[in-house]
């Protein structure tokens, strides 16, 4: 399936050892922020994930509102101080 990117939302984690991985094509995101246990979420079918760096991920996708709701899903994540 192709995707036209239209709406883009950059997020980049901070944090010693903190990184992201997709596998199952894509579908699935994990995340290690510093938790005994990974993060697992699933994307979204109108959203794609690339990353440049293992801590920066770009969420990309046609509607708007799905990206920045995914994005906040994924910055929910992270523990606060």
């Amino acid at each position: 399936m192709s995707i036209e990117a239209k709406f883009f939302r950059f997020l980049k984690i901070v944090g010693v050892g903190f990184k992201a991985r997709a596998e199952a094509g894509g579908r699935m995101l994990f995340l290690k922020l510093g938790y005994s246990h990974g993060v697992e979420l699933t994307v979204p079918p109108t959203v794609r994930v690339f990353f440049f760096k293992p801590n920066i991920i770009c969420c990309t996708g046609i509607h708007l509102q799905r990206v920045a709701q995914f994005a906040a899903a994924v910055r929910s994540c992270k523990k606060s101080k």
